[in-house]
């Protein structure tokens, strides 16, 4: 008798997945996206229930679907029922993944030393996605958010973040400034971004210190509380006109910068 795996291959290669009799539409959550879904499939931490694929995404899955293969159900899918699924506007790819949030971890998880940046309240999906997917390019530990006015957990969130939500460890606090104050007191140089800052970036990164990045949501900023309990408060160096940027833009500048002058 063929494995599971094995099975998986040739419905990929000919005559697709198993159709599901039942209804697709249950309220869970759904990721959608070629690049979300692969990295979900492959993390031991999320909890994943079921596979709904097009034959085309079902082959350039292949690979994840192997390793997940046996442990959740598979059903191939018209690219109408993933519509009705996630939202004709949203880009699957021919792929939604039905799963469970990932379990958020706590500062007390931290590796030592590692690079950090927090989010002062930003609750963007589509902002936090990109962060996330910049954090996990520029080789940053943690990302620590608020579990009140942060962008939670959502398909839109994973898929702007293209499989980063699923590779970054995902910290949430109650009280940010209790978080900062934390790491200043672990040794931590804490970097408030602030246009208004007394000094640029690149002037401010002491170099053998362990850095954490402290952005605060577009247009508002950094809260006050926030604001004081930094270390030190920094702007980054643009010359131009315009002297701001999309929240998004400067987390990957200012983590770009800090890492070039950081030892760490």
């Amino acid at each position: 008798m063929k494995n599971r795996s094995s099975r998986l291959k040739s419905r990929t290669a000919g005559k697709g997945f198993k159709r599901s009799k039942r209804s697709l539409k249950i309220e869970k959550l759904y990721l959608y996206g070629i690049h979300t879904i692969a990295e979900a499939l492959t993390n031991p931490r999320r909890i994943k229930h079921r596979l709904m694929v097009t034959q085309n995404a079902g082959q350039r899955l292949q690979k994840q679907i192997n390793k997940v293969a046996g442990s959740i159900e598979i059903f191939e899918a018209a690219p109408h029922d993933l519509d009705g699924l996630v939202g004709r506007d949203a880009v699957h790819q021919g792929a939604v993944l039905e799963c469970e949030e990932l379990t958020v971890k706590s500062l007390d998880d931290l590796s030592p030393g590692a690079r950090v940046l927090f989010l002062d309240q930003v609750s963007d999906p589509h902002n936090v996605g990109a962060i996330m997917r910049s954090c996990v390019a520029m080789g940053v530990g943690a990302l620590v958010v608020t579990n009140r006015n942060s962008a939670a957990q959502s398909a839109v969130l994973a898929k702007s973040a293209s499989g980063a939500l699923d590779l970054i460890d995902l910290i949430e606090v109650s009280n940010l400034s209790k978080a900062i104050e934390t790491l200043n007191m672990q040794g931590y140089q804490t970097i408030g971004l602030d246009s208004e800052g007394p000094d640029i970036l690149e002037n401010s990164v002491l170099a053998s210190t362990p850095v954490a990045l402290v952005l605060g949501a577009e247009g508002k900023g950094l809260r006050q509380k926030t604001r004081e309990t930094c270390s030190i408060l920094a702007r980054l160096d643009m010359p131009g006109k315009i002297k701001s940027l999309n929240v998004s833009n400067a987390a990957v500048l200012a983590l770009y910068v800090t890492r070039a002058h950081s030892t760490q």
